[in-house]
């Protein structure tokens, strides 16, 4: 499995010079074969007798931190989408962008991004998959803001970043506490572990965290808003990231918790609300919009919602047809997306309006929209696959239990939901593909796109076919052990189209398409609805007034501080590191003081020390720049001799080779400086001064003398006196250390040191240069 993940990185490694190659071969033809391959290696485990497997590679062990990589039926669903709707991506992406754009950096993110999925969907450990989770975040950051020269996209970026790793960081904390309560880092360690969380006093916040990452990350309500602004990526991304992965990253998140929370009340009120309000509010604001990356952007926040409120039930049917869902939405939306690129690609603009009777020019197209957009209608044919998981979940929110409200109101939402569902898919493919054509205000006279760019949703649109003709086949196999994941009572059942005029979720679907046909057919009449709702009221003013606020306030609290005086600067770092760490020293009781097991002082010691406080001391007085340099030099040839004193001759040479470099360098610079001048300070700021370097001495005295006396761990002198002739071949323990214990670390000492004395020599140089000129 660490081959999937490391595959794509190592890949963008050489994808830079790859690329410089672009106007003979296209940089995506050597991208493709990477998840093409991942693909075909993770399909071969799809069958019957799937076990899940395990991998391990150790990474940080001391703090039970490794690649643990899990592969069960759920992750395989992703992967298997990863890979394969990456591959067609990527093929997509040959035909669509011009070899003039930036290829290279495209498919860097691009590659980066599918690790980081690949990453997230197969790591056992929460923290590993922590860290792969904020790398898509990063990525796609970089993906959508791709065009950066557009005002737009960058806005995008940033937006999608802000509120993905917010949510991010919220599912962190949520992370460290399961760990806490577990004891455990691994995420089936854990749901082994159901009953301690279950009863522990942090379960709401533990959720509430999770979920924070979850909803921001799919796109759930009122977090919704930065996938729309998203769509000034291009279409491949667009038909990648917010169709099939990065989005559904926040689904997996709750289908891989379920088994931990489903049980748990809270966990049906919040994920089960939240998801029927965004299906509802998704599918609803989806009809007023006209550019149709935005409609699909809409239509994929209410696709999201419907797939988080089936996790939400709990149930096994439930279960079974969010799996269902997740593969069915990815087939048919990341072909929409396709379409609406080319569209976009041959007429020269996605505006519906400016669109229409375009059939005509792009049949091919136009029938690839058709089964699309009739799929995720939902539309009650047999041979549409989106038909299948609608049905499913019309049942699973029909037959919820309970007599409190949301129980209720979940199957009559959910219908509402689907009649503009509806609405929108029949407003996407009749506006665009029939009724009477605008060719003469389009910016590019419409033609069919060439078979390049068709391939990949052509394969997409006979998965919706495929699936819609023979559900079963994907049933047992490969969906069924996605949904014992989820909930481990999913049992095989037999996927029909007919189940009777009689049957709930059929009676629901033709109240859908009913509806929905009115409505439809009457829409320009009633959009006016849009005024009073949302109105004025936009989620996305109050995003942009919370960021605005943010900036000028933070504008104002870093004025007040980056005055441009060090003097400044160092009081105020000087007094935080002050007041943090004496707090949590004094909090936590680390201040300790013991003179056991210490040395008597010898005479010279003392008259040493004392010497380097004079040294110390006489600077604060000294008003010569020079003279204040030269006695500084006294405290550092000071503690030369008390290196000497203490028998550490290699550290006091080293002392003195550094106090002598940068006493020359001090005196260099310091001579071509002004002289020094006693300030008039008033009494606040002397005190000030006064307190915070006192405060500090104190603080590092007391440190130093805590660090003494505490013994939490055994002393790691004994390990380098046992092994320092064994490993280093030396009796003398400081060279060992100094030469092969840490020799990377003196190695850097060596190269500061060398910069240091060939600074000082330029120096030198520079001034003899001046004085005979």
């Amino acid at each position: 499995m660490i081959y999937a993940i490391f595959a794509p990185l190592i890949l963008a490694l050489f994808v830079p010079l790859l690329s410089r190659i672009k106007d003979k071969i296209h940089t995506g033809i050597f991208v493709f074969f990477i998840p093409l391959i991942i693909f075909i290696s993770f399909a071969s485990h799809i069958g019957r007798n799937f076990q899940p497997i395990r991998e391990t590679v150790n990474w940080i062990p001391s703090m039970g931190i490794n690649f643990d990589f899990y592969l069960d039926g759920l992750s395989l669903l992703f992967v298997l989408l990863i890979s394969g709707i990456g591959a067609l991506v990527v093929l997509y992406s040959v035909f669509y962008l011009n070899k003039s754009e930036k290829l290279g950096s495209f498919y860097v993110y691009l590659l980066m991004f599918m690790a980081a999925m690949l990453g997230v969907v197969l790591s056992d450990n929460v923290f590993v998959l922590y860290t792969f989770w904020e790398l898509t975040s990063i990525s796609s950051f970089l993906l959508i803001g791709y065009w950066n020269f557009k005002e737009r996209s960058r806005y995008g970026a940033q937006k999608s970043m802000l509120i993905t790793v917010f949510g991010g960081l919220s599912m962190l904390g949520g992370f460290i506490l399961l760990t806490l309560v577990t004891g455990t880092t691994s995420i089936q360690g854990m749901i082994a572990q159901v009953d301690s969380i279950l009863n522990s006093d942090y379960l709401l916040l533990i959720l509430l965290l999770i979920l924070l990452g979850a909803f921001t990350k799919s796109a759930q309500f009122p977090f919704h808003i930065w996938l729309p602004d998203a769509m000034e990526a291009p279409t491949p991304v667009s038909a990648y990231l917010h169709s099939a992965t990065m989005v559904k990253a926040g689904i997996f998140l709750v289908a891989r918790f379920s088994p931990i929370f489903a049980t748990y009340e809270w966990f049906f009120i919040i994920v089960s609300l939240v998801g029927i309000v965004t299906m509802s509010w998704g599918a609803y604001m989806a009809v007023r919009q006209t550019d149709l990356k935005a409609i699909l952007a809409f239509s994929t926040i209410s696709q999201l919602g419907m797939i988080m409120a089936m996790l939400g039930f709990g149930t096994e049917a439930a279960a079974f047809a969010a799996v269902f869902h997740i593969l069915n939405h990815a087939t048919f939306k990341g072909s929409l997306f396709m379409v609406t690129g080319i569209i976009d690609h041959e007429t020269g603009t996605r505006d519906i309006r400016k669109l229409g009777g375009l059939m005509t020019f792009m049949p091919m197209t136009a029938t690839l929209a058709l089964f699309g957009t009739f799929s995720m209608a939902g539309v009650p044919l047999p041979f549409l696959n989106g038909f299948y998981s609608k049905e499913l979940f019309f049942g699973a929110a029909a037959d919820l239990e309970g007599i409190d409200l949301l129980s209720q109101a979940i199957p009559y939402l959910a219908v509402l939901a689907s009649i503009f569902t509806f609405v929108y898919s029949m407003y996407y493919f009749f506006g665009v593909f029939t009724g009477s054509n605008h060719v003469d205000k389009l910016p590019k006279k419409p033609h069919e796109a060439p078979i390049g760019m068709l391939i990949s949703p052509i394969i997409l649109i006979l998965g919706v076919i495929l699936i819609g003709i023979f559900p079963d086949m994907v049933n047992a196999p490969f969906l069924l052990h996605a949904a014992e994941a989820v909930n481990s009572g999913a049992e095989f059942a037999s996927i029909h189209y007919w189940h009777g005029w009689d049957s709930t979720p059929f009676i629901m679907s033709l109240i859908v398409v009913a509806i929905g046909t009115l409505l439809f057919l009457t829409r320009k009449k009633w959009t006016m609805v849009y005024n009073v709702l949302p109105g004025k009221l936009s989620l996305n003013k109050a995003y942009d007034w919370l960021i605005d606020k943010v900036d000028s306030y933070s504008e104002a609290i870093t004025n007040t501080y980056m005055t441009g005086s060090l003097k400044t600067y160092m009081a105020l770092i000087l007094g935080a590191m002050f007041v943090v760490t004496t707090a949590i020293m004094i909090i936590t009781g680390g201040f300790t003081i013991s003179f056991a097991d210490t040395a008597d002082l010898s005479s010279l010691e003392i008259s040493v020390v004392i010497i380097i406080i004079i040294g110390a001391v006489a600077t604060l007085f000294t008003k010569n720049n020079l003279a204040a340099i030269l006695v500084v030099g006294i405290v550092g040839y000071g503690v030369s001799m008390l290196f000497a004193i203490y028998r550490a001759p290699d550290i006091a040479l080293t002392q003195l080779v550094i106090e002598t470099v940068s006493i020359a360098l001090f005196l260099l610079c310091f001579y071509h400086l002004p002289k020094m001048e006693k300030r008039v300070e008033s009494a606040r700021t002397i005190s000030l001064n006064l307190i915070i370097s006192v405060g500090f001495g104190a603080m590092m005295t007391l440190i130093g003398i805590s660090a003494h006396s505490t013994n939490w761990f055994d002393s790691i002198s004994d390990y380098f006196l046992e092994t320092s002739y064994k490993l280093g071949g030396g009796d003398n323990v400081v060279n060992v250390i100094l030469v092969d214990m840490r020799g990377l670390d003196t190695l850097f000492e060596i190269t500061v040191l060398g910069i240091a004395a060939l600074a000082v020599f330029g120096l030198i140089k520079m001034t003899k240069n001046k004085e005979a000129k």
